[in-house]
């Protein structure tokens, strides 16, 4: 039996819930074609219970009370940052989705797990909505949707990296070849190890301006 920081009954609940409804289309865009999201609004494309645990042991270490993700599909990645911040003491997730149906199940998810008054989902265009995050941010997840060049994640980031405080953390998923080469290029303030964690997990501090 693996054993989970998170201790919450409630959220367990509901994470195990998504992770055994879990699954992906014959045509998976994580491939790197360009797609549609609106096409796979019936899919929550989600980070592990294994990168969870780490999202969540990282929030609670530095105290972390505002988080940022990209993007929020059903709400999995929000979920273990919600309970974070919560157990902190209290805080905000700011979360970005472009598909409406997947809003709804973030939604109704977080409410599920008694964590809905600690998140809020910005509907449409991360581009748009994460530019402006009112302060600075602990944590930021860059997990968004494959297939473009640049990719999303090296547009976001490019704009969050400004608002993420000294001392936290970026995590992303998917690693871009243009995210890692900005997350690893020492003038942009981070340093970063590869782990292996869901096929290869980029984990970056930021130790400079």
């Amino acid at each position: 039996m693996t054993h989970s920081p998170l201790r919450d009954p409630l959220v367990n609940a509901v994470i195990d819930r998504l992770v055994a409804a879990q699954q992906y289309p014959a045509d998976d865009p994580r491939s790197g074609l360009e797609r549609d999201p609106h096409e796979y609004g019936e899919y929550g494309f989600s980070i592990s219970p294994e990168q969870g645990d780490l999202i969540y042991l990282l929030c609670r270490g530095i105290r972390a009370t505002r988080t940022v993700e990209f993007a929020t599909s059903v709400g999995m990645s929000t979920l273990y940052a919600a309970a974070a911040v919560r157990d902190n003491g209290g805080g905000t997730v700011i979360g970005a989705e472009l598909v409406p149906d997947k809003i709804a199940a973030a939604r109704h998810n977080l409410a599920e797990a008694g964590l809905a008054g600690y998140a809020e989902i910005r509907e449409g265009d991360a581009r748009v909505t994460l530019r402006d995050l009112g302060g600075e941010v602990d944590f930021a997840l860059i997990d968004g949707w494959l297939g473009a060049e640049p990719s999303l994640a090296r547009e976001v980031i490019e704009f969050v990296a400004p608002q993420i405080r000294i001392g936290g953390y970026v995590m992303n998923d998917n690693a871009e070849p243009d995210f890692l080469d900005y997350l690893r290029d020492p003038a942009n303030g981070f340093v970063s190890v590869s782990l292996p964690l869901h096929g290869g997990t980029e984990l970056g501090v930021k130790v400079g301006p």
